[in-house]
């Protein structure tokens, strides 16, 4: 595919750095010449220099013979109208970054107007990820296929845990359940397990299930399971504001400490149901003074990571079962894990993730293409999403015959309204929604791309 990316900032590179590893014809737009010089050091991309917006600087870059243009400046209203200029231009696929909380509530009234074919708001996105995460604070991650009925979750392995010390192919008898385990990841190394692979304490688990059995398998697996009532939130930008509304809707006690009094005085206006606290988030003595150790979950989102890490930090140190930390500079994740932080959320990559999404499912132009793709195991492993095509030699073949390529797995199978958590004599079905996991940037675009031998697939 040909596509245009306008705006290389943070979202901007990170999305054409995922986008060149899956080999698109890419062109970066953007009025700094030195971020596109960087572009080109680094990644096989053209680069014109200019605004986005100019109808000249569109024309060069070719947005009337590409398949899709994606505006992520820092301006909603650049973005919003590079769009409308490139879908003028002929461009069928439009894509904006619209980051403003009043824009996107009139997003479903002006899409066909702007010719948009799909928007993101990545504070929006952001609090989302962090909502689901705060349901079952145990996970570290969560990621949702087949309209929410198949779920991959990724938890630490407690000491206690009777998975400690067992091989995979133990996994179902103790649990007594269904349950394929996607990836490992034991101490920042990945891999894709077999049954003979043995389980350790502390190795964090991707696990694959229907989603009303995961509370179950959870306890299963000796992980204790808590309820979210009270959620201290440090820092009060939108990404706050959509979660308290979240939270709030669900019952829960939220209170927001946010340094700026405008910003507070605006909190308090638009979120009558929380507290809302004008002060220094990272004083221990106002943590402290606000009940900091009474909390079940403290989520930090100021804007300097640095900030946000040692409130977390502390919150960890205090015993508070859950903590969330938001981060921007996602090179120092590995570093953040490794020091007792569970769970942390980049918005820039949550919002790339979401784009390559979006890209790979325009491309499905064939039937049994890739629908859905998520990240899982810090990125070290993808989950795709296919439909299972009215044809090909792999139908109605047991899974244990086929032949699928080193590192690949099939981790679920939806028949009609069925949940399959699937075994060596499960098979594919025409119309069947199955999840597959492989190691990332494998180039697979198509479910054919996961056999080993196209010839003949099967013994």
């Amino acid at each position: 595919m040909k596509i245009v990316v306008i705006g290389i900032g943070k979202v901007g590179y990170v999305l054409l750095k995922e986008l060149s590893q899956e080999g698109h014809d890419l062109v970066a737009v953007d009025r700094s010449a030195s971020l596109l010089h960087l572009c080109q050091d680094k990644l096989d991309v053209a680069t014109v220099t200019g605004n986005g917006a100019s109808l000249e600087v569109l024309e060069e870059a070719g947005v009337a013979e590409a398949d899709l243009t994606v505006a992520v400046t820092d301006s909603d209203e650049v973005n919003l109208l590079c769009c409308l200029v490139a879908h003028k231009l002929g461009c069928s696929n439009v894509v904006a970054r619209v980051r403003n909380p009043e824009y996107d509530r009139q997003m479903n009234l002006l899409k066909g107007d702007l010719g948009l074919s799909f928007s993101i708001n990545p504070e929006k996105t952001t609090a989302n990820e962090i909502f689901h995460l705060l349901q079952f604070p145990s996970f570290l991650r969560r990621e949702f296929f087949a309209g929410g009925r198949i779920e991959i979750a990724e938890v630490m392995i407690p000491p206690d845990s009777p998975l400690a010390g067992k091989r995979l192919d133990q996994v179902g008898d103790i649990l007594k359940s269904r349950v394929v385990v996607c990836a490992v990841d034991r101490k920042g190394q990945v891999i894709i397990p077999y049954g003979a692979t043995e389980l350790h304490a502390g190795d964090k688990l991707s696990i694959s299930a229907a989603t009303r059995e995961m509370p179950g398998l959870i306890e299963g697996c000796g992980i204790q399971v808590r309820t979210i009532r009270r959620v201290l939130i440090v820092g009060g930008g939108t990404i706050a504001a959509y979660l308290s509304r979240l939270l709030t809707e669900a019952r829960v006690s939220v209170a927001i400490i946010e340094e700026s009094h405008s910003r507070c005085e605006e909190l308090c206006e638009m979120l009558p149901g929380v507290s809302v606290i004008c002060g220094n988030g990272t004083e221990q003595s106002l943590l402290l003074d606000e009940g900091i150790r009474e909390a079940d979950a403290v989520v930090t989102l100021t804007g300097i990571d640095e900030e946000n890490f040692l409130v977390s930090m502390f919150a960890n140190h205090l015993g508070v079962p859950k903590t969330i930390t938001k981060i921007n500079r996602m090179e120092y994740s590995d570093f953040f894990m490794g020091t007792g932080i569970d769970t942390v959320v980049s918005p820039k990559l949550l919002t790339a993730n979401q784009l390559v999404q979006y890209v790979r499912a325009v491309s499905a132009s064939r039937e049994g293409s890739v629908e859905t793709l998520y990240r899982i195991a810090d990125g070290k492993a993808e989950a795709l999403g296919f439909t299972v095509p009215e044809e090909g030699p792999y139908l109605n073949v047991p899974l244990s015959r086929l032949h699928l390529k080193p590192n690949t797995l099939i981790a679920s199978i939806l028949r009609g309204q069925r949940v399959i958590i699937p075994k060596g004599n499960d098979c594919m079905l025409a119309g069947d929604s199955v999840v597959v996991v492989a190691e990332p940037h494998r180039t697979i675009a198509n479910l054919t791309d996961i056999f080993a031998d196209r010839e003949g697939f099967v013994e």
